[in-house]
């Protein structure tokens, strides 16, 4: 096997600390990874992992070679795409994770110009609503909405998404519609329990461009967004999410937005990656892509 692709299935074995897994994601057998490793281990004549019957870990010789393994492949690829004749195109394979309703409601329709744009990538795409833990998950980039606090990502901002507070007319009919904060007491909302906290999300409104956080009485509590819209739908309190997710509901005549000049304030949406200089050509043509399509209004 060449130095190059034993560096490769290194650099995979060290993200995913899990040979399985590892080479699930190479396609691989496991024999061949675990050779390969070997392999390279006896070529350098140092320890690169850890292994026990219950994890692996980098060895300081190993975190040293693996940082010095991601520059060099993410030198030459660029180069290579530099050079290549009759082709800038990136290629390869790019995983992202993204929020399950971003993923279906506003990428999926949109995915087949990028394809087009890009016909030598192939693109992976998980959508989950919880924060991935992009490395060992073997991510390349991820798309967050809210604020964001880990300081071992590099955050691209790429726009904002506008939220509205909303009811199902069959709520409203049942309970009323609210037309002032005041109001909100003799109302319930379903909660929403972050996944990245497990907390309580409040309901906040923007008052004289002060925001005001609003605790409101509930009954419910759910940790997926596709429930929270869908436990609205079917009369069981108010919820907040962004505009985008609630016009076609709105067109369809399940949702009503509630409170609309008090909307809360929009929600950042930013795409995370774990290293700036070294970033590829991929994530960078994704991002770029995404940054296009928020900003043109499709949110």
């Amino acid at each position: 096997m060449d130095r190059l692709k034993t560096m490769e299935i290194f650099i995979q074995v060290a993200q995913m600390l899990s040979f399985s897994r590892a080479a699930e994601v190479l396609q691989l057998p496991r024999s061949s990874v675990s050779n390969a490793i070997q392999s390279l281990e006896a070529h350098l004549q140092t320890r690169l992992l850890h292994r026990t019957t219950r994890k692996i870990q980098l060895t300081a010789d190993g975190e040293m070679y693996y940082d010095w393994c991601r520059r060099l492949l993410a030198d030459i690829e660029d180069t290579e795409q530099r050079l290549r004749v009759g082709s800038s195109s990136p290629r390869g394979r790019l995983r992202v994770s993204v929020p399950s309703r971003l993923a279906s409601h506003l990428i999926a329709p949109q995915l087949q110009h990028f394809l087009q744009l890009y016909p030598e990538l192939e693109l992976e795409i998980s959508s989950t609503d919880r924060p991935v833990d992009l490395i060992p998950e073997g991510i390349d980039c991820a798309i967050r909405v809210g604020n964001l606090h880990d300081e071992n990502l590099v955050v691209r901002h790429l726009g904002i998404l506008p939220q509205g507070t909303y009811a199902s007319p069959a709520y409203i009919e049942q309970h009323g519609l609210p037309t002032s904060l005041d109001e909100l007491e003799a109302h319930q909302s379903i909660h929403y329990l972050s996944p990245a906290s497990g907390r309580l999300l409040e309901l906040d409104f923007v008052v004289d461009e002060q925001m005001v956080r609003v605790k409101m009485s509930g009954r419910l509590a759910v940790n997926s967004v596709e429930s929270y819209i869908a436990c609205c739908c079917a009369g069981l309190g108010l919820i907040q999410i962004p505009k985008f997710d609630a016009a076609e509901l709105i067109r369809q005549g399940k949702l009503t937005e509630v409170l609309p000049e008090l909307a809360p304030e929009p929600m950042p949406i930013a795409a995370v990656y774990p290293d700036r200089r070294y970033v590829s050509r991929r994530v960078r043509v994704f991002i770029a892509w995404m940054q296009q399509l928020i900003q043109k209004g499709c949110c």
